[in-house]
């Protein structure tokens, strides 16, 4: 109960702290258009001479109802135009609820127009089944594990994302931050014990390495950092940082490879403890030897999860490739791709030495920690 308390205690000290932080942006937030929920009423399809130009192909007019804020109960007609891309365009039909942007220019003059389809209303939802079974299957590690997440999400959008705004350097801050969720996570799930502080040493390890890795690898084959449409967009924000995109390159790869580092680091650690546990009079060079067993296991799936993550993300990149016909030597050299390479393999090397580490210490830690008890015992 103290645990929980103080863990408590940590989330609220930073959202103050978060918020703190993001105070100092409201200046570059702009309140004149709000956005809203609203349901379609009715579609009615314009002819080719009502299209504002000829960017447009098709026209409509919108009738819609505003479900909440200060507009709500009222009906608005709207000219909805259609680009002809499905990437941008909003389709919608009677009974589509959707989001709107709402711009009231003083006098009665009220601008609304549609801006994207109602989704969270399902995100909700699938959010709450994730914490519901979590409960039911989990019971109190449900819990500890719904409480860490949140946690983790503090962390990053109150701490980590207004830091990196802020200016601060993308690797040190992110760096605190996984120091702080690898052993608030550990420690709240695992509890205070050998096992927990043999998996953080493992996991921080490993996450150290693959940074190292990264920047060492991305540094000597100039990655920049900008290989991405969002990361060029950071250039023009209104809060004019000027970003390290290099260092944010590099931070990103760190935490993308923290959550799998860290189930390889606690899944070795829990074998390792539950070995002892079975047979308490096992040696510590053997003890050291089933955690390296268990860890091989783990390697070939969980850095088949990291290669086959990143590669999912460029799916429709790789296709692009493909249909051309670009040489592979074209391809692997392209600075998207070659952060994508680098971005998996590093995580997959921390992975790979997070295993003898976690091995290791855990086996080392528990050989004292019984030598220790078994001293407490003859005194």
């Amino acid at each position: 109960m103290r645990k929980l308390t103080f863990l408590i205690l940590i989330m609220i000290i930073i959202m103050g702290i978060g918020s703190n932080t993001v105070s100092a942006m409201d200046e570059y937030v702009d309140t004149e258009p709000v956005i809203e929920r609203a349901i379609i009423l009715e579609v009615e399809t314009l002819d080719d001479a009502a299209l504002e130009n000829d960017f447009f192909i098709e026209s409509m007019l919108v009738t819609l109802e505003v479900l909440s804020g200060e507009y709500k109960g009222e009906q608005f007609q709207v000219v909805h135009s259609l680009t002809g891309s499905f990437g941008y365009d909003i389709i919608v039909e009677p009974g589509d609820k959707v989001l709107i942007t709402v711009e009231d220019f003083g006098d009665g003059l009220v601008e609304v127009y549609i801006s994207e389809y109602l989704r969270d209303t399902y995100i909700y939802i699938i959010a709450i089944l994730f914490i519901v079974l979590l409960v039911l299957l989990g019971g109190i590690k449900g819990l500890k594990t719904i409480l860490t997440l949140t946690l983790t999400l503090v962390l990053i959008l109150k701490v980590l994302l207004p830091g990196l705004l802020a200016g601060y350097s993308p690797i040190l801050l992110t760096i605190g931050i996984s120091i702080a969720i690898t052993v608030i996570t550990i420690l709240t799930v695992g509890g205070v014990n050998t096992k927990s502080y043999a998996a953080i040493i493992g996991v921080l390890g490993g996450v150290f390495v693959s940074g190292i890795i990264a920047y060492i690898v991305g540094t000597k084959v100039s990655l920049t950092g900008m290989s991405s449409q969002e990361a060029m967009m950071l250039m023009y924000i209104p809060q004019g940082v000027n970003f390290d995109f290099r260092g944010l390159l590099f931070a990103g790869i760190i935490m993308g490879a923290l959550g799998a580092v860290m189930d390889v680091g606690m899944s070795i650690a829990s074998a390792m403890e539950e070995i002892k546990k079975a047979n308490p009079n096992i040696e510590t060079k053997p003890l050291i030897m089933a955690g390296m067993n268990v860890g091989k296991d783990i390697m070939g799936t969980m850095s088949n999860t990291l290669i086959l993550a990143y590669t999912g993300s460029t799916i429709p990149l790789l296709l692009l490739f493909t249909a051309y016909q670009d040489s592979l030597t074209k391809i692997i050299n392209l600075d998207i791709i070659a952060t994508e390479i680098i971005r998996a393999f590093a995580g997959s090397i921390g992975l790979i030495l997070c295993i003898p580490l976690t091995a290791i210490v855990a086996g080392v830690l528990t050989e004292k920690f019984h030598k220790d008890k078994d001293k407490e015992k003859t005194v």
